[in-house]
């Protein structure tokens, strides 16, 4: 793979020279590549067994504020010389736009630090079988009410990304990711629920084993049996750290460019204002050794950085690609691409002290539906969880909605669990929310 990626920056660099010798002012090149496998079984019979290896070469050409791209998958001489010859041949067709071209040469990465993300397993696929079949069956056999699997999975996959654009950056780095998952079926009677469970990492031995990963599964299942239907009221809500990093998803989105330029969010004027309780404070560091978001530089070859993007409570950057920081007058802040391993402020202990900080209310550990609107903030979603009473899981409940502005959602945080999920790019415990609207009975 590492003989691989020094061959792909060789053609980095071809396509660049050949792009300028025909005589575009600008050009950027990138590919991704990846190979690995992916094992699933059902009902303990193997389903799938796929191997991957692909990856595809993208070269985007200027001719002045011109632009063209085209890409490939063969990386031959000649091939590659049809890629950007088309490249060229779009940009002379293509509309002036005064806002595209590379980034600012000032931003691009300079250092690329080792941030231990390549671990590639040497795991077969006999092996993979045998993962998978061990966690689906670690999950079936934990109660006799587990009648059905949507089944259980693993990947094991390692690749590589090159990028370079004609100020002369070349930059690369290898990565690996790993993971298990089951999904059960459980019956009580007429009632049936599905839930899951899952572990990923940089490492495959930082997996959870496959009996941890069933055996959770199950008891999620089990205890979503013989739901009921809250009544109609406010009350506290309480997120579980596994579904919580959804509502800083929908934070991102309204402090993203493409948003902002368009007027298309419910942050339109929050940059320097208080969005969040004056406790909470959103760390980003895209140096985290093994962090499953982590990288020294973005899509656009920027540098990355460590910052705090809410501090005591205050919005402190937008998120901007170069072409949205044109668009509004700054400049890239890195984020071409997403984010870099959010760091949310924490210390509201563990999950029992946020279940006593939480009372009477409905702790959610689902969420169904795309009812938020990012232009108003307007917040409305299908729920399932647990109703709670004096900190205490009294019966799950389903079939309800929640709903508030997602403006007081952020402003009305009241605790952050200690609880963390390390599972993806914004790393949270369990959110308390003050009030939201719960439409039920």
């Amino acid at each position: 793979m590492l003989e691989e990626m020094n061959q792909v920056r060789q053609a980095v660099e071809d396509a660049l020279a050949l792009a300028k010798k025909l005589g575009a002012s600008d050009a950027e090149v990138s590919m991704s590549k990846q190979q690995g496998l992916s094992v699933g079984c059902r009902l303990q019979e193997v389903e799938t067994v796929e191997f991957d290896y692909g990856g595809a070469l993208g070269i985007a050409v200027w001719f002045g504020k011109r632009k063209g791209s085209a890409s490939t998958s063969d990386l031959s001489p000649e091939a590659l010389k049809k890629t950007v010859e088309a490249a060229c041949n779009i940009a002379k067709y293509t509309s002036e736009d005064p806002f595209t071209g590379i980034a600012d040469p000032s931003l691009m990465v300079k250092d690329i630090p080792d941030l231990d993300l390549y671990h590639p397993s040497n795991i077969n696929s006999d092996k993979a079988i045998e993962i998978a079949l061990a966690c689906e069956k670690a999950g079936l056999e934990q109660d006799s009410r587990i009648e059905n699997s949507d089944g259980a999975s693993f990947s094991s996959h390692q690749g590589f990304k090159v990028y370079g654009n004609s100020t002369g950056l070349i930059a690369a780095y290898p990565s690996s990711r790993h993971s298990l998952s089951c999904a059960l079926i459980a019956r009580d009677g007429d009632d049936m629920q599905r839930d899951y469970a899952y572990t990923v990492s940089r490492v495959f031995g930082h997996l959870e084993s496959a009996q941890w990963v069933g055996q959770k599964a199950a008891n999620e299942v089990l205890s979503r049996l013989n739901p009921r239907k809250a009544k109609t009221c406010k009350v506290p809500v309480l997120f579980n750290s596994e579904i919580a990093s959804s509502l800083f998803g929908h934070f991102i989105a309204g402090i993203s460019g493409g948003n902002l330029y368009r007027k298309a969010s419910f942050l339109l004027d929050a940059l320097n204002t208080q969005v969040f309780p004056k406790w909470l404070t959103i760390e980003e560091d895209p140096f985290i050794k093994q962090g499953l978001s982590s990288r020294a530089f973005d899509s656009e070859g920027v540098a990355t950085q460590q910052r705090k993007i809410v501090e005591n409570g205050v919005l402190n950057t937008w998120l901007l690609t170069s072409y949205a920081a044109r668009k509004m007058g700054l400049a890239s802040t890195g984020h071409a691409g997403g984010i870099h391993n959010w760091l949310v402020g924490a210390g509201g202990g563990d999950f029992d002290a946020m279940l006593k900080k939480l009372g009477t209310g409905l702790l959610v550990t689902e969420m169904m539906g795309q009812g938020v609107n990012i232009v108003t903030g307007d917040y409305s979603r299908g729920a399932a969880g647990f109703w709670v009473e004096n900190g205490e899981i009294q019966y799950p409940v389903s079939e309800i909605t929640i709903a508030a502005k997602l403006t007081d959602m952020l402003k009305n945080i009241v605790a952050i669990g200690d609880d963390i999920d390390p599972k993806g790019s914004i790393q949270c415990g369990s959110v308390l929310v003050e009030e939201m609207q719960i439409a039920g009975n």
